[in-house]
Protein backbone atom coordinates (compact mmCIF):
# COMPACT_ATOMS: atom_id res chain seq x y z
CA UNK A 1 0.00 0.00 0.00
CA UNK A 2 1.73 3.57 -0.98
CA UNK A 3 2.22 5.92 1.11
CA UNK A 4 -0.13 8.81 2.55
CA UNK A 5 0.45 11.95 -0.11
CA UNK A 6 1.19 14.04 2.73
CA UNK A 7 3.82 11.62 4.06
CA UNK A 8 7.35 12.50 2.26
CA UNK A 9 10.31 10.07 2.66
CA UNK A 10 13.95 12.02 2.53
CA UNK A 11 17.32 11.11 3.54
CA UNK A 12 18.78 13.94 5.97
CA UNK A 13 23.18 14.27 5.84
CA UNK A 14 25.06 15.21 8.05
CA UNK A 15 28.66 15.22 7.97
CA UNK A 16 30.91 11.96 8.47
CA UNK A 17 27.31 10.36 9.16
CA UNK A 18 25.26 7.60 7.17
CA UNK A 19 22.25 9.80 5.73
CA UNK A 20 19.56 8.88 8.12
CA UNK A 21 16.19 8.09 6.09
CA UNK A 22 12.89 9.06 7.55
CA UNK A 23 9.55 10.04 6.57
CA UNK A 24 8.30 14.00 6.98
CA UNK A 25 4.28 14.45 7.27
CA UNK A 26 3.36 17.29 5.54
CA UNK A 27 -0.24 17.56 7.04
CA UNK A 28 -1.82 20.63 7.53
CA UNK A 29 -4.02 21.91 10.17
CA UNK A 30 -6.85 24.16 8.62
CA UNK A 31 -9.93 23.23 10.41
CA UNK A 32 -9.43 25.89 12.93
CA UNK A 33 -8.74 28.36 10.32
CA UNK A 34 -11.35 28.02 8.58
CA UNK A 35 -13.96 28.36 11.51
CA UNK A 36 -12.29 31.36 12.76
CA UNK A 37 -12.47 32.71 9.01
CA UNK A 38 -16.34 32.28 8.92
CA UNK A 39 -16.62 34.10 11.81
CA UNK A 40 -14.39 37.20 11.72
CA UNK A 41 -12.77 36.61 8.51
CA UNK A 42 -9.59 35.76 7.35
CA UNK A 43 -6.15 37.36 9.35
CA UNK A 44 -3.51 38.81 8.03
CA UNK A 45 -1.73 35.54 8.64
CA UNK A 46 -4.25 33.07 7.88
CA UNK A 47 -2.67 32.29 4.29
CA UNK A 48 0.44 30.81 6.27
CA UNK A 49 0.02 26.67 6.33
CA UNK A 50 -0.29 25.60 10.13
CA UNK A 51 1.36 21.96 9.86
CA UNK A 52 0.45 19.08 12.19
CA UNK A 53 4.20 18.79 12.92
CA UNK A 54 6.05 21.89 12.98
CA UNK A 55 9.63 21.84 11.33
CA UNK A 56 11.28 22.80 14.53
CA UNK A 57 9.84 19.12 15.91
CA UNK A 58 11.54 17.45 12.76
CA UNK A 59 14.79 19.23 13.28
CA UNK A 60 14.50 18.21 16.62
CA UNK A 61 14.09 14.49 16.04
CA UNK A 62 17.28 14.44 13.59
CA UNK A 63 19.44 16.03 16.12
CA UNK A 64 17.94 13.71 18.87
CA UNK A 65 19.18 10.71 16.74
CA UNK A 66 22.54 11.74 16.14
CA UNK A 67 22.94 13.32 19.64
CA UNK A 68 23.73 16.36 18.93
CA UNK A 69 21.45 18.65 21.06
CA UNK A 70 20.47 22.36 21.01
CA UNK A 71 18.45 21.72 18.33
CA UNK A 72 17.50 25.78 18.11
CA UNK A 73 21.02 26.33 16.37
CA UNK A 74 20.06 23.57 13.51
CA UNK A 75 18.24 23.94 10.37
CA UNK A 76 17.70 22.21 7.13
CA UNK A 77 18.89 22.83 3.38
CA UNK A 78 18.09 20.96 -0.30
CA UNK A 79 21.53 19.60 -0.42
CA UNK A 80 21.68 20.47 -4.14
CA UNK A 81 23.69 23.72 -5.61
CA UNK A 82 21.24 26.25 -3.86
CA UNK A 83 21.82 25.22 -0.69
CA UNK A 84 18.55 26.97 0.12
CA UNK A 85 17.36 26.95 3.90
CA UNK A 86 13.98 24.75 4.58
CA UNK A 87 11.26 27.39 6.42
CA UNK A 88 7.46 26.48 7.40
CA UNK A 89 6.58 28.64 4.06
CA UNK A 90 8.71 26.72 1.93
CA UNK A 91 8.24 22.93 2.77
CA UNK A 92 6.21 22.31 0.41
CA UNK A 93 8.90 22.42 -2.04
CA UNK A 94 10.42 18.90 0.05
CA UNK A 95 9.75 15.95 -3.08
CA UNK A 96 9.57 12.33 -1.96
CA UNK A 97 13.08 10.96 -2.26
CA UNK A 98 14.38 14.26 -1.88
CA UNK A 99 17.81 14.72 0.02
CA UNK A 100 17.96 17.25 2.76
CA UNK A 101 21.26 18.33 4.64
CA UNK A 102 21.08 19.60 8.51
CA UNK A 103 23.09 22.70 8.78
CA UNK A 104 23.63 25.14 10.94
CA UNK A 105 20.87 27.59 11.54
CA UNK A 106 20.70 30.61 9.40
CA UNK A 107 21.19 33.05 12.29
CA UNK A 108 23.97 31.42 13.72
CA UNK A 109 25.70 31.21 10.35
CA UNK A 110 24.75 35.00 9.87
CA UNK A 111 27.02 35.81 13.05
CA UNK A 112 29.45 33.41 12.44
CA UNK A 113 30.23 35.10 8.95
CA UNK A 114 29.63 38.35 10.10
CA UNK A 115 32.73 37.99 12.50
CA UNK A 116 34.43 36.14 10.15
CA UNK A 117 34.45 38.84 7.47
CA UNK A 118 36.08 41.06 10.06
CA UNK A 119 38.96 38.56 10.49
CA UNK A 120 42.73 40.21 10.36
CA UNK A 121 44.11 37.18 8.25
CA UNK A 122 43.55 37.73 4.41
CA UNK A 123 43.25 34.17 3.84
CA UNK A 124 40.15 33.73 6.45
CA UNK A 125 38.50 36.86 5.38
CA UNK A 126 38.60 35.36 1.64
CA UNK A 127 36.88 32.19 2.56
CA UNK A 128 34.15 33.91 5.01
CA UNK A 129 33.77 36.49 1.90
CA UNK A 130 33.56 33.25 -0.45
CA UNK A 131 31.02 31.40 1.87
CA UNK A 132 28.82 34.34 2.20
CA UNK A 133 28.49 35.13 -1.86
CA UNK A 134 27.24 31.71 -1.52
CA UNK A 135 24.87 31.94 1.39
CA UNK A 136 23.48 35.45 0.39
CA UNK A 137 21.48 33.80 -2.29
CA UNK A 138 19.26 32.43 0.49
CA UNK A 139 16.58 35.49 1.33
CA UNK A 140 16.11 33.42 4.71
CA UNK A 141 20.16 33.25 5.56
CA UNK A 142 19.79 36.90 4.06
CA UNK A 143 17.38 38.37 6.12
CA UNK A 144 19.60 37.19 9.32
CA UNK A 145 22.55 38.82 8.23
CA UNK A 146 20.72 42.13 7.26
CA UNK A 147 19.81 42.27 10.74
CA UNK A 148 23.60 42.39 11.88
CA UNK A 149 23.39 45.49 9.85
CA UNK A 150 25.94 43.11 7.51
CA UNK A 151 25.40 45.54 4.44
CA UNK A 152 26.55 48.04 6.39
CA UNK A 153 29.50 46.28 7.25
CA UNK A 154 30.22 44.83 3.34
CA UNK A 155 29.56 49.03 2.30
CA UNK A 156 32.53 49.66 4.51
CA UNK A 157 34.97 47.40 3.57
CA UNK A 158 34.24 49.05 -0.11
CA UNK A 159 34.87 52.85 1.02
CA UNK A 160 37.84 51.96 3.48
CA UNK A 161 39.17 48.58 3.08
CA UNK A 162 40.17 48.40 -0.34
CA UNK A 163 43.56 50.55 -0.71
CA UNK A 164 44.45 48.02 1.91
CA UNK A 165 44.01 45.13 0.29
CA UNK A 166 45.29 46.03 -2.88
CA UNK A 167 48.66 47.00 -1.20
CA UNK A 168 49.29 44.06 0.16
CA UNK A 169 48.32 42.32 -3.27
CA UNK A 170 51.91 42.14 -3.66
CA UNK A 171 53.00 40.43 -0.75
CA UNK A 172 50.34 38.20 0.28
CA UNK A 173 47.65 35.37 -0.95
CA UNK A 174 44.67 36.03 -2.04
CA UNK A 175 44.78 38.78 -4.01
CA UNK A 176 42.76 42.51 -4.31
CA UNK A 177 40.36 41.30 -6.86
CA UNK A 178 39.28 37.79 -5.56
CA UNK A 179 38.86 39.60 -2.31
CA UNK A 180 36.91 42.25 -3.56
CA UNK A 181 34.93 40.08 -6.20
CA UNK A 182 33.39 38.10 -3.28
CA UNK A 183 32.67 41.23 -1.31
CA UNK A 184 30.59 42.58 -3.86
CA UNK A 185 29.15 39.33 -4.90
CA UNK A 186 27.68 39.27 -1.23
CA UNK A 187 26.46 42.72 -1.72
CA UNK A 188 24.70 42.02 -4.94
CA UNK A 189 22.81 39.29 -3.64
CA UNK A 190 21.82 40.44 -0.33
CA UNK A 191 20.53 43.51 -1.98
CA UNK A 192 18.53 41.44 -5.06
CA UNK A 193 16.32 40.85 -2.12
CA UNK A 194 14.95 43.86 -1.61
CA UNK A 195 15.09 44.19 1.96
CA UNK A 196 17.36 46.91 2.14
CA UNK A 197 16.63 50.44 0.42
CA UNK A 198 19.16 51.41 -2.19
CA UNK A 199 18.20 55.42 -0.75
CA UNK A 200 20.89 54.50 2.55
CA UNK A 201 23.84 54.71 0.35
CA UNK A 202 26.87 57.19 0.45
CA UNK A 203 28.52 59.18 -2.27
CA UNK A 204 31.86 57.64 -0.97
CA UNK A 205 30.30 54.25 -2.28
CA UNK A 206 29.09 54.99 -5.06
CA UNK A 207 32.57 56.91 -6.40
CA UNK A 208 34.08 53.62 -5.48
CA UNK A 209 32.01 51.60 -7.73
CA UNK A 210 32.01 53.96 -10.28
CA UNK A 211 36.00 54.17 -9.92
CA UNK A 212 35.75 50.30 -11.01
CA UNK A 213 33.92 50.66 -13.81
CA UNK A 214 36.42 53.65 -14.73
CA UNK A 215 39.66 51.51 -14.47
CA UNK A 216 41.49 50.27 -17.90
CA UNK A 217 42.50 46.91 -16.33
CA UNK A 218 39.85 45.88 -13.36
CA UNK A 219 39.38 42.09 -12.71
CA UNK A 220 36.33 41.09 -15.10
CA UNK A 221 34.32 39.67 -11.84
CA UNK A 222 34.74 42.93 -10.05
CA UNK A 223 33.64 45.53 -13.20
CA UNK A 224 31.16 42.73 -14.11
CA UNK A 225 29.51 43.16 -10.01
CA UNK A 226 29.95 46.84 -10.03
CA UNK A 227 28.25 47.51 -13.44
CA UNK A 228 25.40 45.52 -11.86
CA UNK A 229 25.28 47.94 -8.93
CA UNK A 230 25.49 51.20 -10.80
CA UNK A 231 22.25 49.29 -13.04
CA UNK A 232 20.56 49.03 -9.43
CA UNK A 233 21.55 52.20 -7.68
CA UNK A 234 20.04 53.72 -10.96
CA UNK A 235 16.82 51.91 -11.42
CA UNK A 236 15.69 51.74 -7.58
CA UNK A 237 16.16 55.42 -6.86
CA UNK A 238 15.99 58.68 -8.17
CA UNK A 239 18.44 60.38 -5.82
CA UNK A 240 21.36 57.77 -6.85
CA UNK A 241 20.32 58.42 -10.42
CA UNK A 242 21.89 61.66 -10.01
CA UNK A 243 24.68 61.00 -8.30
CA UNK A 244 25.53 58.41 -10.01
CA UNK A 245 24.85 60.19 -13.35
CA UNK A 246 27.22 62.91 -12.01
CA UNK A 247 30.24 60.56 -11.46
CA UNK A 248 29.77 58.77 -14.57
CA UNK A 249 29.78 59.04 -18.67
CA UNK A 250 28.21 57.55 -21.51
CA UNK A 251 31.92 57.72 -23.01
CA UNK A 252 33.44 56.11 -19.81
CA UNK A 253 30.96 52.88 -20.58
CA UNK A 254 31.77 52.47 -24.71
CA UNK A 255 34.88 50.98 -23.94
CA UNK A 256 33.30 47.90 -22.37
CA UNK A 257 31.64 46.96 -25.01
CA UNK A 258 34.56 46.76 -27.21
CA UNK A 259 35.64 43.38 -25.44
CA UNK A 260 34.60 39.69 -25.78
CA UNK A 261 33.41 39.13 -22.52
CA UNK A 262 29.63 39.35 -23.46
CA UNK A 263 28.60 39.22 -19.82
CA UNK A 264 30.02 42.85 -19.05
CA UNK A 265 29.02 43.94 -22.13
CA UNK A 266 25.30 43.45 -21.36
CA UNK A 267 25.35 44.63 -17.96
CA UNK A 268 27.30 47.94 -19.87
CA UNK A 269 24.28 47.71 -21.93
CA UNK A 270 21.85 47.29 -18.61
CA UNK A 271 23.48 50.32 -17.38
CA UNK A 272 23.26 52.66 -19.92
CA UNK A 273 19.65 51.90 -20.23
CA UNK A 274 19.27 52.61 -16.89
CA UNK A 275 19.81 55.90 -17.22
CA UNK A 276 18.41 56.34 -20.29
CA UNK A 277 15.22 55.53 -18.10
CA UNK A 278 15.66 57.73 -15.15
CA UNK A 279 16.71 60.50 -17.14
CA UNK A 280 14.69 63.93 -17.59
CA UNK A 281 12.81 63.96 -21.11
CA UNK A 282 15.39 66.44 -22.29
CA UNK A 283 18.73 65.18 -20.84
CA UNK A 284 17.43 61.90 -23.03
CA UNK A 285 18.00 63.54 -26.20
CA UNK A 286 21.43 64.62 -24.98
CA UNK A 287 22.67 61.18 -24.37
CA UNK A 288 20.86 60.04 -27.69
CA UNK A 289 23.33 62.84 -29.01
CA UNK A 290 26.09 61.83 -27.67
CA UNK A 291 26.19 58.02 -28.19
CA UNK A 292 25.55 58.91 -32.18
CA UNK A 293 28.92 60.67 -31.49
CA UNK A 294 30.65 57.83 -30.10
CA UNK A 295 29.44 55.16 -32.91
CA UNK A 296 26.95 53.05 -30.94
CA UNK A 297 25.44 51.48 -33.35
CA UNK A 298 28.83 50.30 -35.01
CA UNK A 299 30.30 49.50 -32.03
CA UNK A 300 27.40 47.16 -30.93
CA UNK A 301 26.99 45.79 -34.83
CA UNK A 302 30.96 44.95 -34.68
CA UNK A 303 31.57 44.14 -31.42
CA UNK A 304 28.30 41.68 -30.19
CA UNK A 305 25.74 41.40 -33.16
CA UNK A 306 28.50 40.34 -35.92
CA UNK A 307 31.21 39.07 -33.00
CA UNK A 308 31.45 34.63 -33.02
CA UNK A 309 29.55 34.58 -29.44
CA UNK A 310 25.89 33.64 -29.96
CA UNK A 311 23.97 36.40 -28.40
CA UNK A 312 22.60 35.16 -25.43
CA UNK A 313 19.10 35.68 -24.08
CA UNK A 314 19.84 38.49 -21.28
CA UNK A 315 21.59 40.51 -24.23
CA UNK A 316 19.06 39.99 -26.50
CA UNK A 317 16.98 42.02 -23.90
CA UNK A 318 18.76 44.64 -23.31
CA UNK A 319 19.78 45.23 -26.95
CA UNK A 320 15.36 44.99 -27.54
CA UNK A 321 15.29 47.59 -24.37
CA UNK A 322 17.83 49.65 -26.00
CA UNK A 323 16.16 50.19 -29.59
CA UNK A 324 12.99 50.90 -28.01
CA UNK A 325 14.71 53.20 -25.99
CA UNK A 326 16.15 55.26 -29.29
CA UNK A 327 13.08 55.05 -31.01
CA UNK A 328 11.07 56.38 -28.88
CA UNK A 329 13.11 59.88 -28.61
CA UNK A 330 11.52 59.38 -32.38
CA UNK A 331 7.73 60.12 -30.92
CA UNK A 332 8.21 64.00 -30.71
CA UNK A 333 9.31 64.86 -34.20
CA UNK A 334 6.19 62.10 -34.88
CA UNK A 335 3.60 63.83 -33.33
CA UNK A 336 4.72 67.31 -34.27
CA UNK A 337 3.12 68.76 -37.23
CA UNK A 338 4.17 70.87 -39.89
CA UNK A 339 3.78 74.72 -40.00
CA UNK A 340 3.30 75.69 -43.14
CA UNK A 341 4.04 79.48 -42.70
CA UNK A 342 7.37 78.91 -40.89
CA UNK A 343 10.23 79.68 -42.72
CA UNK A 344 12.79 77.78 -41.32
CA UNK A 345 10.78 74.53 -41.76
CA UNK A 346 10.20 75.28 -45.22
CA UNK A 347 13.89 75.86 -45.98
CA UNK A 348 14.41 72.34 -45.65
CA UNK A 349 11.82 71.65 -48.55
CA UNK A 350 13.49 74.23 -50.35
CA UNK A 351 16.89 72.44 -49.84
CA UNK A 352 15.06 69.08 -50.99
CA UNK A 353 14.59 70.59 -54.08
CA UNK A 354 18.09 72.49 -54.58
CA UNK A 355 19.73 69.22 -54.16
CA UNK A 356 17.71 67.74 -56.66
CA UNK A 357 18.00 69.89 -59.46
CA UNK A 358 19.76 73.30 -58.47
CA UNK A 359 22.69 72.37 -57.23
CA UNK A 360 24.54 74.89 -60.41
CA UNK A 361 21.92 76.98 -61.20
CA UNK A 362 20.23 77.99 -57.83
CA UNK A 363 22.71 81.17 -57.45
CA UNK A 364 22.09 82.49 -60.56
CA UNK A 365 18.59 82.94 -59.86
CA UNK A 366 16.89 85.25 -62.32
CA UNK A 367 13.11 85.20 -63.95
CA UNK A 368 9.85 86.42 -63.05
CA UNK A 369 8.39 85.40 -60.08
CA UNK A 370 5.78 83.78 -61.84
CA UNK A 371 8.30 81.90 -63.91
CA UNK A 372 9.88 81.14 -60.53
CA UNK A 373 7.02 80.05 -58.92
CA UNK A 374 5.82 77.55 -62.09
CA UNK A 375 9.65 76.06 -61.90
CA UNK A 376 8.99 74.96 -57.97
CA UNK A 377 5.76 73.47 -58.84
CA UNK A 378 6.88 71.54 -61.36
CA UNK A 379 9.80 70.71 -59.20
CA UNK A 380 7.54 69.59 -56.24
CA UNK A 381 5.73 67.64 -58.61
CA UNK A 382 8.89 65.87 -59.27
CA UNK A 383 9.42 65.26 -55.98
CA UNK A 384 6.57 63.60 -55.32
CA UNK A 385 4.64 66.07 -53.43
CA UNK A 386 1.13 65.49 -53.19
CA UNK A 387 0.78 69.47 -52.73
CA UNK A 388 2.80 70.90 -55.32
CA UNK A 389 2.33 74.40 -54.93
CA UNK A 390 2.56 74.16 -51.02
CA UNK A 391 4.21 70.81 -50.25
CA UNK A 392 4.54 71.58 -46.47
CA UNK A 393 1.02 70.75 -46.36
CA UNK A 394 1.77 67.14 -47.07
CA UNK A 395 3.64 67.16 -43.68
CA UNK A 396 1.02 68.02 -41.49
CA UNK A 397 -0.67 64.84 -41.03
CA UNK A 398 0.68 62.96 -37.99
CA UNK A 399 2.42 60.56 -37.54
CA UNK A 400 4.82 60.70 -39.30
CA UNK A 401 4.79 64.53 -39.19
CA UNK A 402 8.13 66.25 -39.08
CA UNK A 403 9.87 62.78 -38.80
CA UNK A 404 9.04 62.27 -42.50
CA UNK A 405 11.02 65.29 -43.05
CA UNK A 406 13.74 64.51 -41.27
CA UNK A 407 14.17 61.11 -42.89
CA UNK A 408 13.80 62.67 -46.42
CA UNK A 409 16.57 65.10 -45.45
CA UNK A 410 18.94 62.82 -44.22
CA UNK A 411 18.42 60.71 -46.82
CA UNK A 412 19.43 63.56 -49.44
CA UNK A 413 22.33 64.99 -47.27
CA UNK A 414 24.17 61.80 -46.88
CA UNK A 415 23.32 59.94 -49.93
CA UNK A 416 23.27 62.24 -52.33
CA UNK A 417 24.12 60.66 -55.69
CA UNK A 418 21.35 58.20 -54.78
CA UNK A 419 18.84 60.91 -53.62
CA UNK A 420 19.27 62.66 -57.30
CA UNK A 421 19.23 59.39 -58.99
CA UNK A 422 15.86 58.08 -57.32
CA UNK A 423 14.17 61.65 -58.15
CA UNK A 424 15.19 61.87 -61.69
CA UNK A 425 14.27 58.35 -62.37
CA UNK A 426 11.25 58.15 -61.04
CA UNK A 427 10.32 61.57 -62.41
CA UNK A 428 10.65 60.33 -65.81
CA UNK A 429 8.26 56.98 -65.90
CA UNK A 430 5.09 56.56 -66.88
CA UNK A 431 2.24 57.46 -64.04
CA UNK A 432 0.88 53.53 -63.54
CA UNK A 433 4.88 53.35 -63.18
CA UNK A 434 5.93 56.00 -60.73
CA UNK A 435 6.71 55.86 -56.81
CA UNK A 436 6.97 59.32 -55.85
CA UNK A 437 10.11 60.19 -54.09
CA UNK A 438 8.03 62.50 -51.31
CA UNK A 439 4.49 60.49 -50.80
CA UNK A 440 6.72 57.19 -50.50
CA UNK A 441 8.92 58.86 -48.10
CA UNK A 442 5.77 59.77 -46.07
CA UNK A 443 4.13 56.32 -46.49
CA UNK A 444 7.50 54.38 -45.60
CA UNK A 445 7.95 56.70 -42.40
CA UNK A 446 4.61 56.58 -40.93
CA UNK A 447 5.11 52.42 -42.12
CA UNK A 448 7.97 51.60 -40.06
CA UNK A 449 6.56 53.89 -36.95
CA UNK A 450 3.42 51.65 -37.00
CA UNK A 451 6.03 48.34 -37.24
CA UNK A 452 8.29 49.60 -34.71
CA UNK A 453 5.58 50.70 -32.38
CA UNK A 454 7.40 53.98 -31.99
CA UNK A 455 6.04 55.74 -28.67
CA UNK A 456 3.81 52.75 -27.99
CA UNK A 457 6.19 50.99 -25.81
CA UNK A 458 6.68 53.51 -23.38
CA UNK A 459 4.03 52.89 -20.61
CA UNK A 460 6.15 49.13 -21.06
CA UNK A 461 9.31 50.52 -20.15
CA UNK A 462 8.02 53.30 -17.20
CA UNK A 463 9.01 56.33 -19.75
Amino acid sequence: MPPPADIVKVAIEWPDAFPKLMEIDQRQERLASRRRSDVIGPSPGSHDPTWKKPLSAIIKEVCDGWSLGSHEHFALQIADATNFYITEKNRNNIKNGSILRLTTSPSLTASQLHERIQSTSMDAKLEALKDLANSSRDITFAQEFINLDGVSALTLMVETGTERYQKLQKIMNPCFGDLLSFTLTAFVELMDHGIVSWDTFSVAFIKKIVGYVNKTAMDAAVLQRSLAILESMVLNSQDLYQKVAQEITIGQLIPHLQGSDQDIQTYTIAVINALFLKAPEEKRQEMAHILAQKQLRSIILCNIIRSNQAINDEMAHQLYVLQVLTFNLLEDRMMTKMDPQDQAQRDIIFELRRIAFDVECEANGGGSMEKRKSMYTRDYKKLGFINHVNPAVDFTQIPPGMLALDNMLYFARHHQDAYIRMVLENSSREDKHECPFGRSSIELTKMLCEILRVGELRRTLGL
